[in-house]
C-alpha cells in the first residue's frame, strides 16, 4: 500500500508541474497581447493548443510512470495485490484444514 501512496504522490507532482506550466503559458500569452505581438484570439488559440498538448502528454507520462513502477516493483520481487489475496486465501484454507484435523483428533 505504501508503494501506491508513493506513486500517487509522484503523479500529484506531475499534476502540480502541469498547473505551473499552464499558468506560465497564460502569463506569456497575456504579455504578448499587451505588447501587440498577437491578438487576443491568437492568444486564446495558443493557450488551448498548448494546454491540450500538455494534457495529452501528461496522460502518456502517467501511463508510462505506472508501467515503469509496476516493472520496478516486479523486479524487486514485490508481489501484486492479486498475488497477496491469493496467498491469504490459501492460508485461510490451510488454517481451516488444520482446525478440522485438530477437532477430529480430540473427538
Amino acid at each position: 500500500m505504501e508503494n501506491n501512496d508513493w506513486l500517487k504522490q509522484l503523479l500529484m507532482v506531475g499534476v502540480g508541474t502541469t498547473s505551473l506550466v499552464a499558468e506560465k503559458i497564460k502569463e506569456v500569452s497575456e504579455e504578448w497581447v499587451k505588447e501587440g505581438k498577437i491578438n487576443p484570439d491568437q492568444a486564446k488559440a495558443f493557450m488551448e493548443d498548448l494546454t491540450n498538448q500538455i494534457n495529452s502528454e501528461q496522460g502518456n507520462w502517467q501511463k508510462q510512470m505506472e508501467r515503469q513502477m509496476k516493472n520496478m516493483l516486479q523486479d524487486l520481487g514485490v508481489p501484486r495485490q492479486t498475488e497477496m489475496d491469493e496467498l491469504r486465501g490459501r492460508i485461510d484454507r490451510l488454517e481451516r484444514q488444520i482446525r478440522d484435523l485438530e477437532n477430529k483428533l480430540w473427538r
